[in-house]
C-alpha cells in the first residue's frame, strides 16, 4: 500500500518542534494514526487544525516499535466542508490586507432609532425573534423586512440587494443574519459581493448570523457584531424604559438648573434692585435730605448745649454783679450819697460846705446841705 487515498476528520493534530506533524484520522467506522514528515511538508498548503475533513494521500508501513499500522502522508487537501473552511480564510486574508476590517470604518450604531431594517428569511426563528424582542424593547420602533434567500446559490445575491433596498429607503440601523446552520449553510453570508455591500453601505450594519459560535466574513466587515438575532435586536433597539428613565432623568436636571437659575438671577436682579434704590437720584436727594435733617439735629444740640453753658456763665456774672449792686447794698443798712449832678460822693474831698446833696436809702432819699467836714477816718 505505497500509494492510497484516505478520507476522515482530523484528530489529536501536534505540530513537532522537528516540523513533523502528528494527527489521527478517523471517521464513524475506525481510527488510523498518521504522520507528515517535515521533508514532506509542501504537500500541505494550510495549517492542519482539529475537526477538519481532509483527503490524505501516501502510503501504509508498520511503526515498528509499536507493531502498527501508520499512515505517512505525502500531501493533505481539505475535502467538503474543509475547502470551504480554506476558502473562508483565504478571503478573510484578503479582505483583512485590503483594510475591510479596520476599525476607522466602523458606523456607530446610532442609540435612539425609528426605523428598523432587517435582511433575513421571511419564515423561520430568526425573524420572528428581532420582532417579538425589538416590539418588546420599544414598541415605536418601525421594523422593515427585506424577505432574503439566505441558503444557496441565490443567497449572496438576494442579501446584497435587501442591503441596498434598505439603504435606499433610508433605515436608521441594519440586522443582517439569519440562525444558525452548517458552514454550507451559512456561506452565503461568507461571499465577497455580501462582504463588500455592507462595506460600502451607509447605513450601520449589525451582523446576527448563527448562534454564537458561528462566524462569517460580514461578521468581520460589519460596523458591529451580534451573537444572535437575538442579541442583534437588543443592540439595535434601546429599551423604551431606559429611553424614559433617561428622558425623567433628564428632566429632573433641566428642573433643578431653572430653579437654580432662577433662584441666581432672581438674587442678581435683587441685588440691582437694592443698588438701582440707593443710587436713584429720589434716593441720593432723600439720602442727602436726613442727612441734612441729622446735621440739622446735631446743630441744634450743640447750639443749646452751647446756650445752656452761656446761660449758666451769665447766672455767675450776674450773681457777681448782684454782689457788687448799689441798691443791695442799701438792703444791707448802707446808704448812698450823690452830689446835684447825679455824682457818687466817695470823699468828703469831693464836697463842701453848703453843698446840696441826696442820700438815698432802701425805703428813699432825704436831701441835705452839707454844713461841716470833718477829715479822718469815716468809722
Amino acid at each position: 500500500m505505497q500509494s492510497l487515498f484516505v478520507k476522515g476528520e482530523v484528530s489529536n493534530c501536534k505540530y513537532h518542534s522537528s516540523g513533523h506533524i502528528y494527527f489521527t484520522l478517523k471517521d464513524a467506522k475506525g481510527v488510523v494514526n498518521c504522520v507528515m514528515f517535515a521533508t514532506q511538508r509542501s504537500g500541505l498548503s494550510f495549517r492542519l487544525a482539529e475537526g477538519q475533513q481532509v483527503v490524505v494521500g501516501g502510503s501504509v508501513d508498520v511503526y515498528e516499535r509499536d507493531g502498527k499500522y501508520q499512515l505517512y502522508a505525502k500531501q493533505i487537501v481539505l475535502d467538503g466542508a474543509g475547502l470551504l473552511y480554506e476558502k473562508f480564510e483565504q478571503l478573510k486574508a484578503e479582505l483583512a490586507e485590503c483594510g475591510m476590517f479596520a476599525p476607522e470604518y466602523k458606523q456607530p450604531i446610532p442609540r435612539y432609532i425609528r426605523t428598523l431594517g432587517v435582511v433575513t428569511a421571511d419564515t423561520g426563528a430568526a425573524v420572528r425573534d428581532i420582532i417579538q424582542i425589538a416590539a418588546r424593547r420599544n414598541p415605536y420602533v418601525q421594523i422593515i423586512l427585506y424577505p432574503a434567500i439566505v441558503q444557496g446559490a441565490a443567497a449572496a445575491e438576494s442579501i446584497v440587494r435587501g442591503i441596498r433596498a434598505l439603504e435606499r429607503l433610508g433605515v436608521d440601523v441594519m440586522i443582517v443574519g439569519r440562525g444558525g446552520g452548517s458552514i454550507e449553510d451559512l456561506w452565503g453570508f461568507n461571499e465577497r459581493i455580501v462582504a463588500q455591500a455592507v462595506f460600502d453601505c451607509s447605513v450601520p450594519v449589525i451582523s446576527a448570523v448563527g448562534h454564537e459560535t458561528d462566524t462569517t466574513i460580514i461578521d468581520f466587515v460589519s460596523d458591529l457584531r451580534a451573537p444572535t438575532p437575538s442579541a442583534a435586536a437588543e443592540l439595535a433597539v434601546t429599551d423604551i424604559r431606559e429611553i424614559l428613565g433617561a428622558l425623567e432623568s433628564a428632566r429632573e436636571r433641566l428642573l433643578q438648573l431653572m430653579r437654580h437659575k432662577s433662584g441666581e438671577e432672581r438674587t442678581r436682579l435683587e441685588r440691582y434692585a437694592v443698588a438701582l434704590r440707593y443710587g436713584s437720584p429720589v434716593s441720593r436727594i432723600r439720602a442727602r435730605r436726613q442727612e441734612g435733617l441729622r446735621l440739622e439735629e446735631q446743630l441744634q444740640e450743640h447750639m443749646e448745649r452751647i446756650l445752656r453753658r452761656k446761660r449758666h456763665e451769665l447766672d455767675l456774672y450776674i450773681e457777681r454783679i448782684r454782689g457788687l449792686s448799689p441798691l443791695d447794698r442799701l438792703k444791707s443798712g448802707f446808704s448812698y450819697v450823690e452830689d446835684e449832678k447825679g455824682q457818687n460822693i466817695r470823699s468828703v474831698r469831693g464836697v463842701c460846705p453848703g453843698q446840696q446833696l441826696t442820700i438815698r436809702m432802701q425805703d428813699g432819699s432825704i436831701d441835705a446841705q452839707v454844713t461841716e467836714i470833718r477829715a479822718g477816718s469815716g468809722l
